[in-house]
């Protein structure tokens, strides 16, 4: 028996007989064209033929996983289609080269971009880069892509990289589970298994060399753990895990369509993070009571230009609608450090997650900012809207950013243009700085949201990507939950809501502290909504207070972790 681990990317128990798919080899000799104009509509022909392909699979999965899971491959097309793309593949032909080696040299262009962002999401879209420029060379090579469409039934799917176009074509019937080598949580395939409910660990180092064609496989997907060739115990334990797992997963729709209350009937407000507007029907299907956090520079991401004021409100608009009377929580554009926006022209830096990003770049900004800021309050007069600045770090960037919503106010006041005129202003609270001043903050803040992946890494100098130092990334050191007591006790103290969107809101060893701290929001992914109400109502205040209490006397992460486990219910 092999063990491997992985990225629990998929939750589930997925039993069956390993299928290795080989990926075609895409290698090619570089030449110089004789007729240019002939090699730009073989790379037109080929974008033409991905594309169809593409609204094929679109179609297909929309009656396998849905729309919002399906829309995913929308930016497949985008990303085919992108102008400055074909601007670089079409030079690169005029200056002699041939149309594989123009297009594999765009798309690395656009693959190092985004996989050298440090921000998971964003790092995610490498991925669908990579699987565009597989797709394109493929149709020129006249090679055959990987085809998962017709496996035999208890198949564990085992490849290096799953591509969405791979999963959009999975019979969700005939696979049991997935591996690959590479791939996160947040990426696209992840979250198209997830949508498939197919179990599914990621990023398991050599897997395709280790698992043979044939092997009884055994997937756990909730523990992120892979078994080749399991022994008759290991069989038989995950056989009853399997079991245990469909039960419960059954037990949590009881809890579909109720109120998130702890054990002593308190309410508090369990809401999604979502990065696009068609995000919002997925958190609603979820059971989502609303959007704690609207991550609104995919907008600017996906476009060539800065997006119109027009076409940011239609945006804000739908979600607003879309989710109706429930609260929507958007964040402002949070460009720089891992996002670089090509058309923003932004300064290289030498550490750019100290530099110029986020509401500095905004504030500097202030024509741009500001039609974002009028967007926002446009969109609030459809909904319960409200806007979110990202990494303060001084009580002067919200004041600015207030004025100028202030100023944004006042222009649609002379346009006639209605929005709502109480209009909630909050921060994220994602810097040691911003804890430090919380009780400050407060005084100028309608709401605080804490967002712990940054809050942890600025806190503890840990890059949570750099192996040497990832051990110090973790919520349970203390000083962490000493920042997160102090930021929820401020914002009690000065009567504002106190929300999380980080991924700790949805960690079920930090509900009771998070509880006793006094948190009245969780802002979670839409997948983890059902489990979240349900350890939330498994826990009294009492019961949270004196779990915490002891907690915070511990002096080691180690030893928090530990004990939270022991109390987990």
């Amino acid at each position: 028996m092999q063990f491997f681990e992985g990225v629990n990317a998929s939750d589930g128990i997925g039993i069956g007989v390993a299928r290795v798919a080989v990926e075609p080899d895409l290698s090619f000799t570089p030449h110089a064209p004789e007729d240019a104009a002939a090699e730009k509509a073989r790379f037109d022909a080929a974008v033409a033929k991905f594309v169809d392909q593409t609204n094929a699979q679109i179609e297909r999965m929309k009656q396998t996983v849905g729309d919002d899971a399906a829309a995913i491959m929308g930016a497949h097309i985008e990303f085919a289609e992108d102008e400055g793309i074909h601007d670089m593949v079409n030079d690169a032909i005029d200056s002699g080269m041939c149309a594989e080696q123009a297009v594999s040299d765009a798309f690395d262009t656009y693959y190092t971009m985004f996989s050298q962002m440090e921000d998971e999401l964003f790092r995610e879209r490498a991925a669908d880069v990579a699987d565009v420029r597989t797709g394109l060379l493929a149709d020129l090579l006249g090679k055959e892509v990987v085809d998962l469409s017709t496996l035999p039934e208890n198949s564990i799917v085992v490849v290096r990289e799953l591509t969405p176009s791979m999963t959009a074509d999975i019979d969700k019937d005939n696979v049991a589970g997935i591996v690959t080598e590479t791939g996160g949580r947040t990426s696209h395939s992840a979250i198209i298994a997830r949508a498939l409910e197919i179990p599914a660990v990621l990023s398991v180092a050599d897997a395709t060399t280790n698992i043979k064609n044939g092997d009884m496989v055994v997937v756990s997907g909730t523990e992120g753990k892979v078994f080749d060739k399991p022994d008759e115990p290991t069989l038989t334990y995950y056989r009853d895990q399997a079991k245990k797992y469909a039960e419960e997963k059954a037990a949590l729709e009881a809890y579909r369509g109720k109120e998130t209350v702890n054990a002593d009937g308190k309410k508090y407000l369990l809401v999604a993070n979502i990065g696009n507007p068609d995000d919002a029907n997925a958190a609603l299907e979820h059971d989502a009571e609303g959007v704690g956090l609207f991550r609104s520079e995919f907008l600017f991401m996906d476009s060539k230009e800065l997006p119109s004021e027009d076409e940011q409100f239609a945006a804000y608009q739908k979600v607003a609608l879309r989710m109706k009377d429930k609260p929507v929580i958007i964040r402002t554009l949070d460009v720089g450090g891992d996002k670089d926006i090509p058309y923003m022209h932004m300064q290289h830096e030498d550490n750019p997650f100290m530099g110029f990003r986020a509401v500095r770049y905004c504030l500097n900004n202030p024509d741009q900012y500001k039609v974002q800021l009028t967007a926002l309050l446009r969109a609030s007069a459809f909904g319960d809207i409200k806007i979110m600045l990202p990494l303060v770090t001084c009580i002067d960037e919200v004041r600015q950013a207030k004025d100028l919503i202030e100023e944004c106010k006042h222009d649609l006041d002379e346009r006639g243009v209605a929005y709502n005129k109480d209009i909630q202003v909050g921060t994220m609270i994602e810097t040691p700085s911003a804890s430090l001043i919380a009780d400050q903050l407060a005084k100028e803040c309608d709401f605080f949201s804490i967002g712990t992946n940054d809050l942890i890494g600025y806190t503890m100098c840990a890059d949570r990507g750099n192996d040497r130092v990832s051990y110090l990334y973790e919520v349970y050191q203390p000083s962490v939950l000493r920042s997160l007591q102090r930021i929820i006790g401020e914002a009690n103290k000065a009567g504002i809501m106190c929300g999380m969107c980080g991924e700790v809101a949805a960690d079920p060893l930090m509900v009771p502290m998070l509880i006793s701290f006094g948190l009245d929001e969780f802002s979670v992914s839409s997948p983890s909504i059902l489990r979240t109400r349900r350890i939330i109502s498994l826990w009294s205040k009492e019961e949270a207070d004196a779990l915490a209490e002891k907690v915070m006397k511990l002096e080691t992460a180690t030893e928090v972790k530990a004990m939270l486990q022991k109390a987990a219910k």
